[in-house]
């Protein structure tokens, strides 16, 4: 008897039948866990580590696509020339805490009405809790002619693992003319990083003999150099002295590497530009929440995760939490504000699963590390409200040889050694003891 077109269409429709049903019931990963964690950059690794060594083994899992996982604020070092992009990360796998499950994918919805994630495979996995750690995404796409012109001479960028070993080069390669440094409109991770390669630049040239022959600027789109008026009145005269240009309330929106110009847009002025000659440009990128959040049910108008600032908790979803760059906690987005919001996050998280409630504990403490040559730094402290909140009984608003080796040796071995690890929730014991117990 012949196979007709109807017995090839059973066999065919069994097939696809018999492999839905393989892929259904043999998923990569368990289908439910106590805590999933979007996110295995510093807040979801430092959190992740605490809420697994509560919880136990496999109660708690850590969604990251990426295979490396670097300690970003080093960067400004890398790119300066006295650090490696090798030495500033390591396998995500080595990183992962031991309880917790590493589910190797990117998170692509996120539905919180049924405490559910659906990951790029398809797979879905869900949750009882949920903690945000996105981070923030690069948008170099927003400038015309970038990502492009980093395959020309001079364009650089620290904020990159594919772009920060060009600055080096391009401060090695740069003779004479016009070394631009942009700062974009908010909202950015490490709102410091734009101005301190600008300062290392200024000691390297001077160290080669090229400064003379160097205009160096700041064009940034800020309103000022600093949000804090103590490190802003002191980086005024480290501008000054180093007789640097400083252009506020201008963006950058064009690099035409084939001319060597970038093109300025004026905050104020929409419709009015300006246009520079560059040598050296280096690019701090516009940045953005990401697409999962923004279009989820979790985002505040602006897309960010929107959360209570002083628990980390979600304001309509009680099981909900976030920190890092992905909330809308108004402090400034670095390493350190994490470090404080991972241990209150997790203590906050694990009273509400016992049927507790959220303390409200967080201070908006953050820290920006300025570093201003290649010895030198101003180590900025402070809160919600820009008010100093300095760690060491000495004033800090002054460039200190103490403080750039606290920036570049200390901190980064805390965050191996502690942070990552779920043990430094950072530096508020240490400032009670250094201030007798006379500080916040």
């Amino acid at each position: 008897m012949g196979i007709t077109a109807g017995h090839c269409r059973g066999h065919i429709a069994n097939f696809l039948k018999r492999a839905c049903a393989t892929k259904r019931y043999n998923p990569r990963y368990a289908s439910s866990y106590e805590v999933v964690i979007a996110g295995g950059g510093s807040g979801g690794i430092s959190s992740g580590a605490r809420l697994a060594r509560a919880l136990g083994k496999d109660k708690v899992a850590i969604i990251e696509p990426s295979e490396m996982h670097y300690y970003q604020p080093i960067w400004t070092l890398v790119g300066a020339g006295c650090k490696t992009l090798s030495g500033s990360g390591k396998p995500t796998k080595d990183v992962i805490p031991p309880n917790a499950k590493w589910i190797k994918d990117k998170v692509e919805e996120i539905d919180p009405d049924n405490n559910s994630v659906t990951l790029s495979s398809g797979e879905k996995v869900n949750y009882k809790y949920l903690v945000c750690a996105l981070g923030i995404q690069l948008r170099f796409d927003k400038i015309k002619g970038l990502p492009e012109a980093f395959d020309t001479p001079g364009v650089c960028s620290n904020f990159s693992a594919h772009t920060v070993q060009k600055t080096f080069a391009a401060l090695q390669d740069f003779q004479s003319g016009n070394a631009i440094f942009t700062f974009p409109t908010p909202p950015l991770k490490c709102p410091g990083a734009p101005q301190k390669i600008m300062y290392l630049a200024d000691e390297y040239f001077r160290k080669h003999g090229k400064r003379e022959k160097a205009t160096i600027m700041f064009n940034s789109a800020g309103p000022s150099i600093f949000a804090v008026k103590k490190y802003a009145e002191s980086l005024n005269k480290v501008i000054e002295q180093k007789d640097i240009v400083t252009n506020f309330g201008i963006n950058l929106i064009e690099v035409k590497p084939d001319t060597k110009e970038a093109v300025f847009q004026k905050v104020a002025n929409p419709d009015e530009f300006l246009t520079f000659q560059y040598d050296l440009l280096h690019v701090s990128p516009p940045m953005s929440p990401y697409e999962v959040l923004k279009s989820s049910k979790l985002a505040d108008a602006a897309g960010f995760v929107d959360v209570h600032k002083e628990t980390c908790q979600h304001k309509n979803y009680p099981n909900v939490f976030a920190l890092g760059d992905c909330s809308n906690i108004p402090t400034s987005k670095t390493a350190a504000a994490v470090a404080c919001q991972n241990a209150i996050l997790a203590s906050n998280l694990l009273s509400v699963r016992d049927g507790g409630k959220c303390v409200p504990k967080y201070d908006g403490y953050t820290s920006c590390p300025l570093i201003t040559g290649y010895k030198s730094c101003i180590m900025a402290e402070f809160d919600f409200d820009l008010n100093p909140l300095e760690t060491f009984p000495l004033d800090q608003g002054k460039e200190r040889r103490t403080m750039f080796h606290v920036k570049a040796d200390v901190i980064p071995n805390l965050y191996w050694t502690q942070m990552l690890k779920g043990r430094w929730s950072g530096p508020r014991l240490f400032r009670k003891i250094m201030h007798l117990g006379m500080s916040k």
